[in-house]
Formats: C-alpha cells, sequence, structure tokens
C-alpha cells in the first residue's frame, strides 16, 4: 500500500461542489481517503482571471495501482467532470484541477508524470495546504521537508483559509 497526497483545486462557478464530487469519486475509484486539507482561497498563480481559486490536499491510500494508472484515473475523473484540457501550455481558469504531488518518496519522471510534483516548492498554495498534516514530509529530490519549503518559498500571492 502507498500513500499519495493529491491537490485538488479549480477557479469556475462550482469549484467547490467539485471538489466535493472529485474526492468521493478519487474515494471509491482509487483508494480510501485518509485526512484532507483546509479548503483554502488563493489568487491565480501564472496568469491572469477575476476568480480567485479553491485548493485542498488530500492523503490517498492506494493499492495495486501503478503511478501512471492513478494519473490515468485522475484524469478520467477530472474530465468527467469537465476539465478541458488545452493542447498548448500555459495556465487558465478550469472548473477542477487534480494534481499529484507525492506518491510516496517515489521519484519519477516520464513525459506525462514527475513526481514529486515539479513546482510545488514555489506555490504557496500547495505549501500551505499540505503543511497542516504533511510538514515533515519529505521531499526525496529537494533534501527538506514541507515545512522548510514552505518557510524559503518566496512566492508572496494571496492564499487564505476558508476552513
Amino acid at each position: 500500500m502507498a500513500r499519495a497526497l493529491v491537490l485538488l483545486g479549480g477557479n469556475e462557478a462550482k469549484t467547490e461542489s467539485l471538489i466535493e464530487l472529485a474526492v468521493e469519486k478519487i474515494d471509491l475509484e482509487i483508494g480510501g481517503i485518509v485526512r484532507r486539507s483546509s479548503l483554502y482561497e488563493s489568487a491565480p498563480w501564472g496568469f491572469e482571471s477575476d476568480s480567485n481559486f479553491l485548493n485542498c490536499v488530500i492523503e490517498v491510500y492506494i493499492e495495486n495501482i501503478e503511478p501512471q494508472s492513478l494519473l490515468n484515473k485522475v484524469l478520467g475523473i477530472e474530465k468527467e467532470l469537465g476539465r478541458k484540457r488545452q493542447a498548448a501550455g500555459g495556465y487558465l481558469s478550469r472548473p477542477i484541477d487534480i494534481d499529484i504531488l507525492f506518491i510516496d518518496n517515489m521519484v519519477i519522471e516520464t513525459e506525462k508524470l514527475r513526481l514529486p510534483h515539479p513546482r510545488l516548492h514555489l506555490r504557496r498554495f500547495t505549501l500551505l495546504p499540505l503543511n497542516e498534516y504533511w510538514a515533515d514530509w519529505y521531499h526525496p529530490v529537494l533534501g527538506k521537508t514541507l515545512s522548510e519549503l514552505l518557510n524559503e518559498c518566496e512566492d508572496r500571492g494571496f492564499v487564505q483559509r476558508l476552513s
């Protein structure tokens, strides 16, 4: 059995209810949810938008699922909940976004999947919810705890805990 930390978010009208649906689907289709952070509101990161994001992190116990299969399941849930991915790079508003941040201490670099998530240490909206329960989680590439990464993070964008 492995533990995965997964970030859920979005910034469109029904994002909060879509996060709830995504959590339910992950629990039923992927693995049991062990823990969940509070919900956070944050400014868009990497692009301009009139709508702020809502985000939370969940810890999921996964069994008999390879990392690429987990990614495929997560992408399927996103699509089912209305996510339309752009062919070109860049960030856009979206109803739901599900990012795998960690699977245990695995380090994976493939064309479609990089673990740990390659930008999590740059984003306060990711690090703040992670630090609620997983502050001592060790980043196997950067060699630091999530608490240390939050203290060093230079991102000063708006992030507020809601619940």
